[in-house]
């Protein structure tokens, strides 16, 4: 259980800039993790097991890609209580991403902008990260349930032209394979050019249809089935999700292999409901309160288009267990979080995984 209220840290954190906040708190995490002082964060797991992809998620609330994008810090989320925590995005080559400052808070709206530009370390280093972290060591301790869940996220580098995409996530699906519980990838953030055109029927067509081909050769190496599942933005109109949800039910839909899914949504470029405040016209991605209802009208859409048993992961705006319950009822299996963590601390895991356990 976790000594130290968010609330001491938070007005410390907020005193920063959003990106020296970012990263001072990953370092802490990075010194801390499987270490005594890490009892300031850690807070009992909530068990509500769930099946979802063929993986047994032990609570339905994690923790989206983007906070920890080099995995530094894997064993000090799990200690905050999540069910799985998903780091990334990683790109073959380490790459700075865009120009500072390119973080931005809007308290007034619970929100938060960003326009980083999948800057990380590369692939190699990622990769040596994830093999460091202990966290599935947990499932051997007598009451700990489950072990925690790690999702890897992939995506290109800004230099690699979007015609050669394909190659570099078979790149990155080539490495973290081993290593993922799932596997997500990314093709929807605002912050890398003409990402977003991977969404398109045809583009979205060919790249599932490679990652599918690799897919099943590195099943057969690994002897794993590995889930993969696509992330997908909340500016999409119903025309350009029912074109997503036919795709993917031409390439992922089969009878007892629920082995693909998707991750709805990513942060959005819409600013109608921040405009007038500080920061609001700022280049980026909104993430925060702002994409709440954004991306449960696309898990709406979705889930009815796809069926009942298709994996479905709702992100987007979680500030409460209210909010978690709401993004389930909308027709999400399980939940990410990112922005709620930075405005309500690691209380807000326990709380909406309690919320979703006891009301969804």
């Amino acid at each position: 259980m976790s000594l130290l209220p968010y609330s001491l840290a938070r007005p410390f954190l907020f005193a920063m800039d959003a990106e020296t906040a970012h990263e001072h708190t990953l370092a802490m995490l990075a010194r801390t993790q499987n270490t005594p002082l890490a009892w300031a964060y850690c807070q009992t797991r909530v068990q509500d097991p769930v099946q979802l992809a063929g993986l047994n998620f032990p609570n339905r609330v994690g923790l989206a890609a983007g906070l920890d994008k080099n995995a530094h810090c894997i064993d000090g989320l799990a200690a905050m209580g999540f069910g799985f925590v998903e780091v990334g995005t990683v790109t073959p080559k380490g790459q700075p991403g865009n120009p500072k400052p390119r973080m931005f808070r809007l308290p007034e709206a619970n929100a938060l902008i960003n326009r980083l530009g999948f800057n990380n370390e590369g692939l190699d280093a990622f990769l040596a990260n994830v093999k460091l972290a202990k966290f599935r060591s947990e499932s051997g301790k007598k009451g700990a349930g489950s072990p925690m869940l790690l999702g890897l996220n992939i995506g290109k580098n800004a230099a690699t032209p979007i015609e050669n995409a394909a190659d570099d996530y078979l790149i990155c699906l080539d490495g973290v394979y081993p290593h993922a519980d799932y596997v997500t990838v990314n093709i929807s953030s605002p912050n890398t050019k003409n990402l977003r055109e991977l969404q398109s029927d045809e583009a979205l067509d060919a790249l599932i249809g490679t990652l599918a081909k690799r897919r099943a050769e590195l099943a057969q190496k690994h002897n794993k089935q590995v889930p993969v599942f696509i992330k997908i933005a909340p500016d999409l109109d119903s025309d350009q999700i029912a074109v997503i949800a036919a795709t993917l039910k031409r390439h992922c839909v089969h009878e007892g292999t629920p082995s693909w899914g998707v991750i709805a949504t990513n942060t959005t470029i819409a600013r109608d409901a921040v405009q007038g405040m500080a920061h609001a016209d700022e280049t980026g991605g909104l993430s925060g309160a702002p994409v709440f209802e954004k991306s449960n009208a696309v898990i709406r859409q979705l889930r009815a288009a796809m069926g009942p048993h298709f994996p479905i992961i709702g992100v987007g705006g979680i500030l409460s267990g209210a909010d978690a319950v709401a993004k389930i009822k909308a027709g999400a299996d399980v939940v990410q979080i990112y922005t709620g963590l930075i405005y309500k601390g690691p209380a807000l895991v326990k709380e909406a995984a309690l919320a979703i356990r006891d009301e969804a």
